[in-house]
């Protein structure tokens, strides 16, 4: 049953990169089957109609054309100057966009209009889709939306960090220094994000995202977000590192599916305030995380004096066979439920892959029907 996974293992841990390629500078291995069947229920993430886990080939939404045609930076800030609701900026798949300099020079940030979709063709006859990048330690973001129902499809957005940089982190906080001069010296090292989300309705698919160091996919307000069918990789910043990252405002509220993960800190993430919640269904963990998958702070982590973390959490029908690190770590006491079910765990047993924070009282995690252990899956008790 998980041949497959040993096969994605040694592909994605010992293959060796040429040396001059950014670690990140890699396709998405072939995943194999991800799921395991027991009884006639499904447990683990299985593809939909839409197209295969991560997006790419097969995929049947793909964005071929659009009103505006886009091949060079300077084309792309024209065209969401114009740009109105229901249009599409279409980027040439063959170009390759990079901001560096104008982050650099002119502090860019590319705004979106409410409505206004960003595509690429990435999956139609083996392309890659455009490439859309910065290699400035502050872009934060490269994207803002201007208004809901923003869309990205069918891109690579690539940031300028992938790496850990774990002497980073332990010269700020394994030194002696004060917490407060600790946390002031870390944050020197400016960080990047790719999207940040100010409204509703932000649709991220078929995209492959990497190399953001504070987080790919900022979900800073506003609900009913959409990030589905794609890559979302080397996003590892210690101490942050997020691939999706829940946010500060009134609300933040995502649905996450059919995604495939690697080499984030946190692939999903949030802060866990009142507002909080997301469902994460159908996504494949990979295995080389540099901390738990799937986060949700509570209150000791805002400093608040409450033990919230967040207001619901449905994750169900994952897949986390790569790697017995814990899957699901929750920070505090949902306000309503986390439940969790139906997902494919590496461990053996269901005391380690699930982790309530202790806060004392009830928890408000409910952990069920899900499947157990890597080479003989088998659904166990809570």
């Amino acid at each position: 049953m998980w041949q497959w996974l040993t096969t994605i293992a040694l592909l994605a841990g010992l293959a060796a990169v040429p040396a001059l390629c950014r670690e990140d500078d890699v396709p998405m291995p072939d995943l194999g089957q991800t799921w395991t069947e027991i009884g006639g229920v499904v447990y683990g993430a299985k593809a939909d109609a839409t197209g295969p886990l991560g997006g790419g080939a097969g995929y049947t939404r793909i964005v071929t054309d659009g009103q505006h045609q886009v091949k060079t930076p300077e084309e792309l800030v024209e065209a969401l100057a114009k740009a109105q609701a229901g249009e599409v900026v279409f980027i040439d798949p063959q170009a390759e966009l990079d901001f560096t300099t104008l982050v650099y020079a002119e502090k860019l940030v590319l705004k979106v209009p409410g409505g206004v979709t960003i595509a690429s063709n990435r999956g139609q006859d083996g392309s890659p889709g455009a490439l859309i990048c910065s290699d400035a330690f502050q872009s934060r973001p490269l994207f803002v939306t201007l208004g809901p129902d923003v869309r990205f499809s069918g891109l690579r957005l690539r940031g300028p960090d992938p790496k850990r940089r774990m002497d980073h982190h332990r010269r700020s906080f394994s030194s002696g220094r004060e917490a407060k001069d600790a946390s002031a010296y870390y944050y020197a090292f400016p960080v990047s994000e790719g999207i940040r989300a100010d409204h509703p309705g932000l649709q991220v698919d078929n995209c492959d995202v990497s190399g953001w160091s504070h987080g790919a996919i900022h979900l800073s307000l506003g609900d009913r977000h959409h990030i589905h069918h794609n890559y979302i990789h080397h996003n590892q910043y210690h101490g942050l590192g997020y691939g999706v990252v829940h946010g500060y405002g009134a609300n933040s509220v995502s649905l996450i599916e059919y995604n495939v993960f690697d080499y984030n800190r946190h692939s999903i993430a949030g802060p866990g305030k009142p507002g909080n919640a997301y469902e994460a269904s159908n996504n494949v963990e990979l295995g080389h995380a540099n901390g738990h998958y799937f986060d949700m702070h509570g209150g000791a982590d805002r400093g608040d004096g409450t033990t919230i973390a967040g207001d619901w959490m449905k994750v169900h029908h994952n897949t986390f066979v790569l790697s017995e690190q814990a899957a699901v770590v929750i920070r505090g006491v949902p306000q309503q439920l986390a439940d969790i079910h139906h997902n494919w765990f590496a461990h053996p047993a269901p005391d380690k892959p699930v982790r309530p924070w202790p806060v004392g009282g009830e928890t408000h995690v409910q952990c069920r029907d899900n499947a157990y252990g890597r080479d003989k899956p088998a659904v166990l008790g809570p």
